[in-house]
């Protein structure tokens, strides 16, 4: 299929250079295109979760084996940021992108087909690594058209479509068990992606012009890495950002076991109980980006940690103290809530360290962030799912340690006493 070389939006951009001069149902468009690309992350978690305890019993394996299918999935999300984003800014932010989809696509059919939980494991790796292209693409494309307390309000936006995921992929994944088996919803997800594909075909601009691309090579990768990791801001944000989404992914990995084995939620209580807490994290999201143009980025980022930290330690409270599932729901909901300050403010702070490499900074600043969430996951497993006391415990701790570290190594952000640009970065 022949892909068109330029769409109506890129030629929109490259003849105002700024993105406040599109049309409105460009703006539209664009805006729907990027946040449904950052959406990969949630599609590929969130949609199968009701079908943990159902992928157990179908291919006989241990619990924590198929946990292993997410946290796979998640190294194969950091992992492939490592490759999607250098290659984003030495050939364009298109061209990895529309491979990477097109790849994913065609993992997630052959998990539909997957005869054993480790091969699932393997191809749900690869899954991680294609679909990263989505994720860190999406996040230079904003970078490459919006600045400061900008991006903030941006990527909070964004929120509001991607959050349309993790509300509405384990709903659609409940709903799918009820006709089909655990297969059923991997061969939705690949028809979503597809159609997602071809979207980004026919109307993802290229934002980032040919002379503004890098040589490419690996000593220059590795050398803006080395710069980046020097840089103790960013590396304070994407390690905050890290261990909340640590606690996060804790809390995904074990509620599945724990609301369904310990509480008794039926698959779909469980899905509408998940959908709520990301209710709340899309919610928070849209109240960051209407507070981000008055309050500092930084000061809206420590307070979603603080209410991270606190959320952690109120539920390790009333799960040791035995009380029942409504206070265990309540903390839950504040943890998914604080992510939605955390997620945009942590990102825009962190890539606006070095705007002249976005691709590769959002590469970094996903590795960073996935790579230490991915650590929650697997614990929880390690210890059981028998008691909700694990999942309680990484959380408590993932927030203590994100407030902890963005304290630690907390900057000052380069527009705080300047204007934020809202045009795009020529």
């Amino acid at each position: 299929m022949a892909l068109p070389r330029r769409t109506a939006l890129e030629a929109a951009l490259l003849r105002s250079g700024d993105p406040s001069n599109l049309t409105r149902l460009q703006r539209l468009r664009l805006f729907v295109l990027l946040g449904s690309l950052t959406a990969f992350g949630p599609l590929s978690i969130d949609m199968y979760l009701p079908a943990l305890p159902a992928i157990a019993r179908d291919l006989a394996a241990s619990e924590s084996v198929v946990q292993l299918t997410l946290t796979a999935c998640l190294i194969g999300l950091a992992l492939g940021q490592i490759v999607a984003g250098p290659l984003s800014d030495s050939l364009g932010r298109r061209r990895p992108l529309l491979i990477g989809v097109a790849g994913y696509v065609i993992v997630s059919l052959l998990c539909a087909i997957a005869p054993s939980a480790w091969l699932l494991v393997v191809l749900r790796l690869i899954q991680g690594l294609t679909g990263a292209a989505g994720i860190v693409i999406a996040r230079a494309i904003v970078r490459d058209l919006y600045s400061g307390s900008a991006a903030a309000r941006y990527f909070s936006r964004l929120i509001l479509v991607m959050g349309l995921a993790p509300i509405l992929a384990p709903v659609l994944g409940a709903q799918v068990l009820r006709i089909s088996s655990w297969r059923g919803i991997f061969l939705v997800l690949t028809i979503v992606t597809a159609l997602l594909w071809l979207g980004a075909a026919l109307a993802l601009p290229e934002t980032l012009p040919a002379a503004r691309r890098s040589a490419g090579s690996l000593a220059g990768t590795l050398n803006i890495f080395g710069q980046l990791l020097r840089d103790t801001p960013f590396v304070g944000y994407a390690v905050a950002a890290g261990l909340a989404f640590g606690a996060m992914f804790a809390y995904i990995a074990g509620s599945p076991f724990v609301l369904q084995g310990i509480f008794h939620v039926s698959p779909q209580s469980f899905s509408l109980i998940f959908g709520m807490n990301a209710l709340g994290f899309v919610l928070a999201s849209q109240i960051n980006g209407s507070l981000v143009s008055r309050i500092r980025p930084a000061r809206l980022l420590t307070g979603g940690l603080i209410a991270n930290a606190t959320a952690g330690l109120a539920l390790l409270f009333v799960v040791v103290s035995g009380f029942g599932l409504l206070a265990v729901l309540l903390p839950l909901f504040l943890l998914a809530s604080s992510v939605g300050f955390i997620v945009p403010n942590a990102t825009a702070l962190a890539l606006s360290r070095r705007p002249d490499a976005a691709g590769t900074g959002s590469a970094l600043l996903g590795v960073i962030q996935i790579g230490v969430a991915a650590f929650g996951a697997p614990i929880v497993g390690v210890a059981g799912t028998s008691t909700a006391l694990p999942m309680a415990g990484v959380i408590a701790v993932s927030g203590l340690g994100a407030i902890t570290a963005f304290a630690l190594t907390s900057g000052r952000a380069p527009w705080v006493a300047g204007r934020d640009r809202v045009t795009a970065s020529r």
